[in-house]
């Protein structure tokens, strides 16, 4: 079978499924979007949006994109001239999608640790106008670093350098400053970053010319994505979609129907993405802490809430946690009942009850494969991030134990039951199978687990500020609730405790 590359792709192979191939007039586009990562979230959502508009003659620009490490798919974007097909599968207004899509939005792939003085010559270029980056929700981070270095360490170092080599380039023209769109789920993305850069110029003694520079001409906005893109699917699904297409794709995308990209920003911001106006779910405001709160909390507060219950359970993928009436019910019951009413912002019921539909929906979409232990990938920072101030603003509310968030909460301390092999890694067992934890806190909790009991264990991971910003044993009742549904977890198990979770709920409605 063939690879995917421009050379198929002007052939354009027959298949049994259709496909919606590039004209040769794309390739043409000039680079005007550098961007930090080659990740699943990015191709699915930023990089296919781009390529939408290119596609109807608006923006017309290609990406230029940075990996931080040699090997892995950068070679496989050098295989495909940088095409890959987003296999679209979902539920649109009721009516099932199926679109299979070659985008040609990347032009190239450099590497940062053997390609840096290319990444600074493209930081010279006059086609230049956006920065996109995903480096997942620790890549902002500040490091006191030299930015001359060849690359710097971080995210925000790697920007700055980006951004002072075009100044110099430019003379401090304040017309050739950059949009910079950062898409980590964090809040404040864009304001966090450009505080971490202002520090990071600062720091290095660029000078105050530069800084005015960086603060006058450039646009760091605070974005919000929304796309379910777990990525390459299994190797079944995988054989049947190649096949269906008719060649080979190593960086094959699957993607649900449902996409936003809320940006916020004025007009300049406007004006430089004007892919907005073409691509569908891309939505620009002066402000977007709705769309962020809505998206944070119910959705991926409810994923982080739910993945060590559904795995305990036995449930590999999000959509067999729908299939499992106590889970599906569970699942529903978190979202609209404890984390909808807990939300830190003002929020029409009845809108977020219809966000909330939507994204059970989302859940039951029979087409994707969205893991649970993909989903777990640093649950201890998700937790404390997307779940906590919705926690403490529900007891503000109520006074009272969400009885949901705290059987979650429960099953999670269970999930983290482990034997450390790594700094961040440790192996944990469940249902007689053993599964691998991928966060930085792994180390502590197999420390706890190793010299405490239940009862003490829960205290103490509650009561520590380090891991949620506030001691949560100060909240009434829920640490002795925890408590008590993980004691229940480790005597009858996952699916005996949740049974008997809405046995009880059902004797107390009556």
């Amino acid at each position: 079978m063939d690879t995917l590359n421009r050379q198929l792709a002007s052939a354009m192979p027959s298949s049994t499924a259709p496909v919606s191939w590039p004209t040769p007039g794309l390739f043409a586009l000039p680079e005007k979007v550098l961007q930090f990562g080659t990740g699943v979230l990015l191709r699915g959502l930023p990089d296919f949006m781009i390529d939408e508009a290119n596609r109807r003659g608006v923006f017309n620009g290609r990406i230029v994109v940075v990996k931080s490490t040699d090997g892995g798919d950068a070679t496989a974007f050098e295989r495909q001239d940088g095409l890959y097909t987003v296999c679209i599968r979902g539920v649109d207004d009721g009516h099932p999608v199926e679109e299979n899509v070659v985008c040609s939005s990347i032009s190239r792939v450099l590497s940062a640790k053997s390609q840096w003085a290319e990444v600074l010559k493209f930081a010279t270029s006059p086609d230049l106008q956006v920065v996109i980056s995903n480096t997942t929700e620790v890549g902002i981070q500040l490091v006191n670093e030299d930015i001359h270095l060849t690359p710097p360490t971080s995210f925000p170092g790697k920007l700055l350098a980006v951004l002072y080599a075009r100044f110099v380039a430019f003379e401090g023209d304040v017309n050739c400053g950059l949009v910079v769109v950062p898409t980590e789920l964090i809040p404040e993305n864009g304001r966090k970053l450009e505080a971490i850069v202002l520090e990071l110029a600062h720091r290095n003694d660029l000078g105050s010319a530069f800084i005015d520079w960086l603060e006058s001409a450039n646009h760091f906005c605070n974005t919000l994505v929304d796309r379910i893109v777990p990525g390459k699917p299994d190797a079944a699904t995988y054989a049947r979609l190649q096949a269906d297409l008719g060649y080979q794709d190593e960086l094959l995308t699957v993607a649900e129907a449902y996409a936003l990209w809320a940006i916020e920003g004025g007009e300049r911001v406007r004006e430089v993405l004007s892919f907005h106006t073409v691509a569908k779910g891309v939505v620009i405001r002066p402000d977007i802490t709705l769309f962020r709160e809505l998206k944070l909390r119910l959705l991926n507060g409810t994923h982080t809430l739910s993945f060590a219950l559904a795995h305990l359970v036995g449930c590999v993928t999000v959509r067999e946690a729908l299939e499992n009436e106590n889970l599906a019910r569970f699942i529903h019951n978190l979202m609209l009942a404890d984390l909808l009413p807990g939300i830190p912002y003002a929020v029409d019921e009845k809108v977020g009850q219809r966000f909330g539909m939507q994204v059970l929906d989302r859940f039951r979409n029979p087409y994707l494969e969205h893991r649970w232990l993909a989903i777990a990938m640093q649950g201890t920072m998700k937790m404390q991030m997307r779940n906590v101030p919705t926690l403490l603003h529900y007891y503000q509310q109520h006074e009272a134990v969400p009885h949901y968030v705290a059987l979650g909460f429960a099953a999670y301390l269970l999930f983290m039951r482990n034997t450390a092999t790594g700094a961040s890694t440790g192996q944990g067992e469940a249902n007689g199978q053993s599964y691998l934890i991928q966060d930085d806190r792994a180390g502590y909790f197999a420390d706890l687990w190793a010299k405490l009991l239940p009862e003490e264990l829960t205290a103490a991971a509650l009561r520590n500020t380090a891991l949620w910003g506030h001691d949560l044993t100060r909240l009434p009742g829920f640490a002795d609730k925890v408590s008590q549904y993980l004691n229940q977890l480790l005597e009858e198990g996952a699916p005996a405790t949740l049974a008997a979770f809405f046995t009880k709920k059902s004797a107390l409605a009556n």
